[in-house]
């Protein structure tokens, strides 16, 4: 097991330190699922490691009609759930002094001059300057109506005004294709200037997936070997144990596709291919991970046939009990064509990367959670090991999730007096190393970005488009063939058999997770 030294300030993290600042964080849909499942339990963890601004509120807002006081028992009911941290009632009772809500329709601009005077109350009693944060956890096709509402009730200030400043957070997906992303990225830019816009992927957030440039960039043992000289290949899994669930009707019209490949997949993509930023800057992280996008042979027509693989999973057995298929599930169309697992070889085509396939799969009821991105190196010589074996190549595995780390595969030999070769593991995990608690959750990491006014670890407008118009390349192809090519596998397996073939026949094997 890898052991952690002393830690390096220079390479600390992604960027310099901010400091959040006092702010009012308006959680538009604050009493839905993900208020209730991540974003208060993040601020309630924010708050425990006292790294929440002294000035600070948070405000609901929807049509649910609640007070303040069932507010902050929907809060603790979702912080006893879900926080990796057991609530204790000193603590709560010091983030529910700062919970507040108000309802009303989006469609009503009195509601939201209702919400502009409460804020006021609120931050004239709680000494917050004004600095106001809006979280859209609501529906994309509200989000144009709500931006303007936030307009008309003179809720926005522009950047560099001199005013308290405003930031607003949109929840993925930004769009279903490229023509709807740019209508919403349009609706965005009429209100707020792209500085105030954070388009978050929870993805990012992750410790592993922050590590990724700090593995690359802050160790001189990767860099020199990670290019088409010494790396094999790349295969990067986002594998989901778990079915369509209460999801199917935003499940149908999206698909693995579009709910995973477009944002998940391609960060995590951009990411690995990346080139050496020239600082640790977001512009600068920004502009070369849309350099890997713009890199990405497009895939259209007959390639999409050979390179892109798409499934869904059928009756099968999860954990031993038999579950339903996709065409089963309440809510889904009996005959419908919506792919459950897509699995990919694409080619970033410049010079650092010229050759080397990188292999995407993704896929719900597969046999475990697990996401990881493993970069294996090419084999060494057989030669001199013909009498001991064949080395198995190194590989570096980052793993993502549940059990965030990473790990070395490197050969060795077996003790003994004959030279046989055995593969072992250099292997660190985060909660061995720092402690089960230690990892902050993605929200926690995220939100605190957010009023630091850190854009790095969000996604620009530029990047969601070139990604919307690459996939769209596949969809249109796929939507032209229907049902045609669109393989089953048992619920609870590794997905089609086309898989299997797609990177078998490049002499290559998908990775046992």
């Amino acid at each position: 097991m890898l052991e952690a030294t002393q830690s390096n300030p220079l390479v600390s993290g992604l960027t310099s330190n901010l400091v959040p600042q006092p702010c009012s964080l308006v959680i538009f849909g604050g009493a839905g699922d993900l208020a209730g499942r991540k974003l208060i339990p993040a601020l309630y963890n924010l708050l425990l490691e006292g790294t929440l601004p002294t000035s600070f509120a948070v405000v609901g807002f929807e049509r649910r009609a609640l007070d303040n006081q069932a507010y902050r028992e929907f809060g603790r009911e979702g912080v006893t759930r879900f926080s990796r941290r057991a609530p204790d009632d000193n603590h709560w009772r010091e983030l529910a002094q700062r919970m507040f809500y108000a309802s009303g329709d989006f469609a009503d601009l009195s509601a939201f001059a209702a919400l502009k005077a409460e804020l006021e109350r609120i931050e004239s009693r709680l000494q917050i300057p004004g600095n106001r944060i809006f979280y859209l956890a609501i529906p994309p096709r509200l989000i144009g109506l709500c931006v303007q509402q936030l307009q008309r009730a003179g809720l926005v200030n522009p950047p560099a005004s001199g005013k308290p400043f405003n930031r607003i957070i949109v929840e993925k997906p930004v769009g279903s294709d490229l023509a709807s992303a740019r209508r919403l990225n349009d609706a965005l830019a009429e209100v707020f200037d792209e500085s105030q816009i954070y388009r978050i992927d929870h993805y990012l957030g992750k410790e592993t997936v922050q590590n990724i440039l700090v593995m690359r960039f802050g160790n001189a043992i990767f860099e020199p070997l990670w290019n088409e000289k010494y790396i094999d290949h790349v295969q990067i899994t986002v594998a989901e144990e778990e079915g369509v669930g209460t999801r199917a009707g935003y499940y149908e019209g999206a698909g693995a596709l579009r709910d995973m490949v477009q944002n998940h997949i391609m960060q995590l993509l951009c990411l690995t291919a990346m080139e050496p930023p020239y600082a640790m800057t977001p512009e600068a992280i920004h502009d070369h991970k849309l350099e890997v996008q713009r890199c990405l042979r497009p895939l259209t027509g007959e390639e999409v046939d050979r390179c892109v693989v798409r499934g869904q999973y059928r009756r099968g057995y999860a954990m031993g009990i038999e579950v339903a298929g996709y065409r089963e599930e309440h809510g889904v169309d009996p005959h419908s064509a919506t792919e459950t697992y897509v699995a990919m070889k694409v080619f970033v085509d410049n010079w650092r990367w010229a050759g080397v396939p990188f292999y995407l799969r993704t896929g719900k009821r597969l046999p475990k959670r697990a996401s990881e991105i493993a970069v294996q190196w090419k084999q060494v010589p057989r030669l001199m090991f013909d009498q001991a074996g064949v080395a198995e190549p190194n590989a570096l595995t980052l793993r993502i999730q549940p059990d965030e780390g990473m790990s070395l595969r490197i050969s060795t030999k077996l003790p003994g007096p004959r030279s046989r070769l055995f593969p072992v593991k250099m292997d660190f995990r985060y909660g061995t190393t720092f402690g089960e608690q230690a990892s902050p959750e993605a929200y926690e990491t995220l939100l605190l970005d957010v009023m630091a006014g850190e854009q790095t670890l969000f996604m620009r407008r530029d990047a969601v488009e070139a990604s919307w118009a690459w996939i769209d390349s596949i969809r249109e192809v796929w939507a032209s063939r229907g049902r045609s090519g669109l393989s089953e596998y048992p619920a609870g397996t590794w997905g089609p058999a086309a898989a299997d073939r797609l990177i078998g026949a490049d002499g290559r094997r998908w990775r046992t997770l």
